[in-house]
Parts: structure tokens; C-alpha cells; sequence
């Protein structure tokens, strides 16, 4: 683990930030100027990445790009920054849905400025978490990404968006003092002589007992799992969901549930590894328990987004399920299914900010006959609808086949239950595409604007990757090995 050099991740994190600068810099009535800088600053970060794909030693063990000096020398906090495998994958998926939200938010036509001031806040704190190091510095990120999504879902959202925004926040900053509490423990009862991630998990071995670190774990695992979301801290979730505008239900979809799911793999399961192996059977009845609860309220529901809303928590169950198995083949099926959820659900939000710009309602009841009527909007939902119930070439297929192998070894009944859960995740994907797209053409729908380029340019990327990974899985598999097997070595080292 090398520190020094160009301050990479630093530059990575805080450009969108500067950009927030500039934009409040520019006059409130130059919209173009604001969207064209806050997109250029939102841009910076995803050619880094891209450029660290390259730079990047795969197969090494351990964190790169290391930036670590002292922050806060009292408390033994430091400002400390390193990537491996996993983070980059979430770096990379997090830089490319920022840049497709933004562009998806050029709809968005009053406040603008302000707007895209708190768009560029959040995605700082979205980067900086998937780079700390630092449990304090962890937080830090954790944090700075409530505030942002606050006014976001509560100036731009829906009619219900001051019962929804304060409600999500409540929830998740809950989590967050939970983690803090965790950690702070960890920090007094270790004798630690830092906060950072890497230098904790042997002081733990050798200092907190194994019923402590049993509650410390529990602890830990609630705050992650308001944000992943599991069963039963899930409810903040549908109303965020549907009040939030689409391309902050893009985001939130397809990037922050997975912080919960990295924070699980990052931090909960390496620092208290002997509690992970405790308590892993009731992580797996839980991820079967989100997979089927998700499926079944998908397919209770009217409005379109909220369906798509239940369908995230359905499949973060197969990420729980996978880092409950913890083995390579599991640990890989939760990670790989965190990335191809991000790209499809994106996909699908904005196919619902598609349908919903031109027919005002998301009502079910009311869409039908798309194919006729948008078919290119039509066939472009299918796909979608189809990556999310895991058609073989598509990426859903093969996460899900990952970690369903993964429970075959680990817990036979539960992969029993897990077979139920993806048959039910194909009934309602296929009943979306049914209620949506197929059938007669309603007389009000006959004529549609077709789509725009703006909105092809969000979604034909998401298609390339989703296509990519669903036919050369390899190209994040051989990313994500090493950090898996690290994670399992940890684990069984506990």
C-alpha cells in the first residue's frame, strides 16, 4: 500500500464540488451556462476513472492511489483515501449515472441553479464515500450525502415530497448515528491508535469479545441496512422513490442503495468477521425474505415507479443473500449484482420520466398499447424489464446466477426459496411489460411525441453496459476476484 503521488481520489472527489462553486457563481436566469458547467464538472470525474482503468494493477492485493495524512491529529483521524477492486466499480458506476442524471435533469426548469448547487454536493459525497479509509472520514461522506437529497426530493418532488423527504432522512441519518456509535466503540474499546479501516481488524481479534462484537455487528448492520434496504427498514424507500424527480431516482437507485451493500462488504463483515459468520444465516433468510416481500409488493402495485421502487428492494436481497454466503462465488454474485442493478434501474426510473413526461399519469391502469404507439420507447422498456427479471446475454442474468450458486453450496433450504423469489421477479418484470407496452392503443395515447436525444443519450450507455456484462462477464469479474477473496480471507481468518 503505496501513499504519495498525485492527489488522484482527492481531485476525483471534490471537482463536482468546485463545479457546486461555480454554479453558484453564475447567474440564476444563464440555465444553459449552469447546465453545461455543472455536466462538465460531473464529467471530470468519470474520465478519471476511466483513466484509473488503465493505470489500475488488477490482481494486486490491497488499496491503490493511497492519500493518507492527519485531519484531525487529536482523535487520531485521518484524511485517508485508497481504492482496490470493489471501490473502483463503484467509482466508475457512480461517475457514469452522475453524468446520465444530470443530463436527464436538463428538464428540470425551475431553480435551476440551485438545483444543480445541491446535484454537485451529493455526488461529493457519493465519491468520497466508495474512496474513505477512514471510519470517521466514512461518515463524513455518509453524511454530506443527506443534506443534498433533502432539498432535492423536498423543492423538486412530488405532491407528497414533505412527507417523503424528511422521512427518508430521519431514517438514514438514524443509521448513521448507529454507525458512529459502533465505531467510536470499536476506537475505545480496541485501544486504536487510528480510525482507519485497514489497521482495525487484528486490534478487534484480540480485544472485543465475540458477544460484543455479536452487538457491535448488529449495530453496524442496521445503519447499512436503512440504506441498502432490507426488510423491515425498508419503508422509507417507495415514498423517496415516487416523490423524488427522475433523475434523482436514478441516483438513488442505481447508487446510494449500494452504499449500504458496500458498507456491509467494506466495513461490517472484514472488521468483525467472527460475527459475519454468526450471524449469517439470518442474513440469508433476510435477503430471501427482501427477494420474494419485494417481488409480491412489485406486483401489487398501481403506479409504475413505485413498482419499479419495490423491484430495487427485491434485488438488493440478492446482494444481502451473496455477502451472506460469504464465499469468492458469493461475495462476487452480491458485488456484480450492485453493478448490473445500477445500470438497469437507472434504465428503468428513466423510462418512467419517458412515459410519464408525455402521458402526466404513471397510473398502470391508464398506460397501455406502447409498442404502437412509442415503439422505440416500448422496446427500449422491455429491455430493461427484461435485464431486471435476468435474461441470459443480459447483466441481471448473471449476477443472480452468482449468487444463487453460491447459496446452492452454502444453504440448500434457503435455495429453494431463492428459485421462488426469481420466478416471482419474472412475473411482475413481465407484467410491467404487459401493463405498459402491450395490448390496444388508448385514444389519448395516439399521439406521442416521439423520444428525444437528450433522453436516447441517457439510455443507450446503460444499454451498452448492461449488454457488455450480460456477454463478457469477465470484464468485472476479473475486477472484482481479488477484493472478494480478501473479503473471504478476512472472514474465514475470523
Amino acid at each position: 500500500m503505496a501513499t504519495g503521488g498525485f492527489p488522484l481520489l482527492t481531485v476525483l472527489t471534490f471537482v463536482p464540488a468546485l463545479g457546486a462553486v461555480a454554479v453558484a457563481l453564475l447567474p440564476g436566469e444563464a440555465k444553459r451556462a449552469i447546465r453545461g458547467v455543472a455536466t462538465g464538472a460531473l464529467a471530470v470525474p468519470l474520465l478519471i476513472v476511466v483513466g484509473m482503468l488503465f493505470a489500475f494493477r488488477y490482481g494486486q492485493a490491497g488499496l491503490q492511489f493511497v492519500q493518507r495524512v492527519d485531519w484531525i491529529p487529536a482523535w487520531h483521524v485521518q484524511y485517508f483515501l485508497g481504492i482496490d477492486g470493489l471501490s473502483l466499480v463503484m467509482l466508475l458506476l457512480s461517475a457514469l449515472i452522475g453524468v446520465l442524471a444530470a443530463i436527464a435533469s436538463y428538464s428540470i426548469d425551475q431553480r435551476v441553479k440551485e438545483y444543480f448547487v445541491w446535484f454537485l454536493i451529493l455526488q461529493t459525497g457519493i465519491l468520497g464515500v466508495f474512496c474513505a479509509q477512514d471510519l470517521i472520514l466514512f461518515i463524513f461522506f455518509f453524511d454530506i450525502v443527506l443534506l443534498p437529497m433533502y432539498f432535492l426530493i423536498a423543492i423538486w418532488g412530488g405532491p407528497r415530497r414533505e412527507y417523503a423527504a424528511p422521512t427518508s432522512q430521519i431514517y438514514t441519518f438514524t443509521g448513521s448515528v448507529l454507525m458512529l456509535v459502533a465505531f467510536l466503540a470499536i476506537y475505545f474499546l480496541t485501544g486504536a491508535q487510528s480510525f482507519a479501516i485497514p489497521d482495525l481488524p487484528a486490534l478487534i481479534s484480540q480485544h472485543i469479545g465475540h458477544g460484543v462484537q455479536l452487538l457491535l455487528f448488529a449495530v453496524i448492520f442496521v445503519g447499512f441496512a436503512i440504506k441498502l434496504p432490507v426488510v423491515p427498514f425498508h419503508t422509507w424507500l417507495p415514498d423517496a422513490h415516487v416523490e423524488a424527480p427522475t433523475p434523482i431516482s436514478v441516483i438513488l437507485a442505481a447508487v446510494l442503495l449500494k452504499i449500504g451493500g458496500y458498507g456491509l462488504l467494506r466495513i461490517a463483515e472484514p472488521l468483525l468477521p467472527v460475527a459475519a459468520h454468526t450471524l449469517a444465516p439470518l442474513l440469508g433468510v433476510m435477503g430471501v425474505v427482501n427477494i420474494i416481500y419485494g417481488a409480491l409488493a412489485a406486483m401489487s402495485q398501481h403506479d409504475f415507479k413505485k413498482l419499479v421502487a419495490y423491484s430495487s428492494v427485491s434485488h438488493m436481497g440478492f446482494v444481502l443473500l451473496g455477502i451472506a454466503v460469504a464465499t469468492p462465488l458469493g461475495i462476487a454474485g452480491a458485488i456484480f449484482v450492485m453493478v448490473s442493478h445500477g445500470l438497469i434501474s437507472a434504465m428503468l426510473f428513466l423510462m418512467v420520466g419517458v412515459f410519464y413526461d408525455r402521458t402526466h399519469t404513471r397510473e398502470l391502469s391508464r398506460l397501455g398499447g406502447m409498442y404502437r404507439t412509442l415503439p422505440l420507447a416500448g422496446t427500449i422498456l422491455a429491455f430493461a424489464a427484461l435485464g431486471n427479471l435476468g435474461l441470459p446475454a443480459l447483466s441481471g442474468f448473471i449476477g443472480e446466477f452468482f449468487t444463487l450458486t453460491g447459496v446452492f453450496g452454502s444453504f440448500r433450504v434457503l435455495a429453494f426459496w431463492t428459485v421462488v423469489g426469481l420466478v416471482l421477479v419474472a412475473a411482475f418484470n413481465l407484467m410491467l411489460m404487459q401493463r405498459v407496452v402491450m395490448g390496444p392503443v388508448r385514444p389519448e395515447w395516439k399521439e406521442l411525441a416521439p423520444m428525444s436525444a437528450r433522453e436516447l443519450v441517457t439510455l443507450v450507455p446503460l444499454m451498452g453496459g448492461i449488454l457488455l456484462l450480460g456477454t463478457v462477464p469477465a470484464v468485472l469479474v476479473n475486477v472484482i476476484n481479488t477484493p472478494a477473496a480478501q473479503i473471504v480471507a478476512r472472514l474465514g481468518g475470523g
